[in-house]
């Protein structure tokens, strides 16, 4: 996969959807292609790095940068905050290379929000695509789930009312991409992604 042009790629899915195996896929096979990395309060875990795995910020760290108006998106998940500096997306577009942010739906649409209101020919407004890949059916959702065998049925239970909730808002993205068959769904998202670079 080239990139003619670099682009800032927002990717969001529901759980078992095949999201992260697609974005791998894509890494992989993009020299020119990063993965976003995060800010996030919360402890490292086992062997994370700072600035490998995530950017640890103590609380005061991440509220002073809120309020600065630094995070292109940020969310608090399970008691710590998460977040995605706008300058780690200018940096990467500035060096020439796509970026990868993997969000959920309510990131996204903050970082639209932002992405919106920024002047026009912005470099991060000029490059900006979202894509929101989802599955056949809520039953094949269930399924995939299922086979996984990581989580106990009222964890899955949860995960398929998230999903009902997020597929709802998929016709928010510009792109839909059904992940019925993971060749067929990797080519289509080349396609989208090889026609937005042009």
């Amino acid at each position: 996969m080239n990139f003619n042009k670099p682009l800032l790629i927002v990717v969001s899915a529901p759980s078992g959807a095949g999201k992260s195996t697609l974005c791998n896929k894509l890494l992989a096979e993009s020299e020119r292609l990063v993965y976003s990395i995060s800010c996030t309060t919360r402890k490292p875990r086992g062997q994370e790095q700072d600035g490998v795995a995530y950017h640890f910020l103590t609380e005061e760290e991440f509220v002073a940068r809120i309020e600065n108006g630094d995070f292109l998106e940020n969310a608090i998940v399970h008691g710590n905050r998460y977040g995605t500096l706008r300058s780690t997306v200018e940096q990467a577009l500035k060096q020439g290379k796509s970026i990868i942010m993997d969000i959920d739906v309510a990131g996204a649409a903050q970082v639209r929000d932002i992405i919106n209101a920024l002047p026009e020919h912005n470099l991060i407004r000029d490059s900006f695509i979202d894509i929101f890949i989802t599955v056949p059916s809520i039953e094949e959702l269930e399924a995939r789930l299922n086979k996984r065998g990581e989580d106990a049925p009222d964890v899955i239970q949860k995960r398929l009312n998230n999903a009902k909730g997020e597929i709802a808002r998929a016709n928010e993205y510009q792109h839909i991409v059904v992940n019925d068959e993971l060749e067929r769904a990797y080519a289509e998202l080349c396609k989208i992604l090889a026609e937005a670079s042009k």
